[in-house]
């Protein structure tokens, strides 16, 4: 039977991205994005909130990316899948830490809120695989104006619209 590992998240990082290289020269950026999930508790009737926090890492050029044009407080989208590592702290304890590993990323918001960064129909989504047709390959990349066009007339069409 097939398997699934897909998340999806909407929220805000909650600082600047870290961006490391690998030995292989490969960038690494890690980033932290707050969800906050709200509803109005039943018994009481006062609105509640819970804030959860994701560690997302970006490889290779989707890391450039999102080192060089996300900043703290920037709304993003990102796909990817659930990764789970295990480590030794400082005191010597096993543990496991869940992170997200980024397929895909998409910056949300104005463009002064995102220090840079592109709208969502802006074409501002970068990543391998995603299925999003406006996608980009690099910030730099202009997108062409179409050739300009005189304002269509519409004085010449009939008033009785069957609809």
């Amino acid at each position: 039977m097939a398997s699934v590992n897909k998340v999806i998240i909407v929220g805000n990082l909650g600082r600047d991205p870290e961006t490391r290289y690998m030995p292989s020269g490969d960038a690494m950026t890690s980033i932290t994005v707050a969800t906050t999930d709200s509803w109005k508790d039943k018994s009481s009737g006062e609105k509640k909130e819970q804030t959860e926090w994701h560690r997302i890492t970006f490889f290779g050029k989707l890391a450039e990316i999102a080192g060089q044009y996300l900043k703290k407080g920037s709304q993003v989208y990102v796909e990817g899948s659930l990764r789970t590592r295990k480590y030794t702290d400082k005191d010597g304890v096993e543990k496991y830490a869940t992170d997200i590993k980024a397929d895909s990323m998409q910056m949300l918001g104005s463009r002064q809120g995102m220090g840079g960064g592109a709208g969502m129909d802006d074409g501002g989504g970068y990543g391998g695989g995603a299925p999003a047709p406006r996608q980009q390959a690099a910030p730099q990349q202009q997108r062409q104006a179409p050739a300009s066009r005189p304002a269509p007339n519409f004085s010449d069409m009939d008033d009785d619209i069957p609809f």
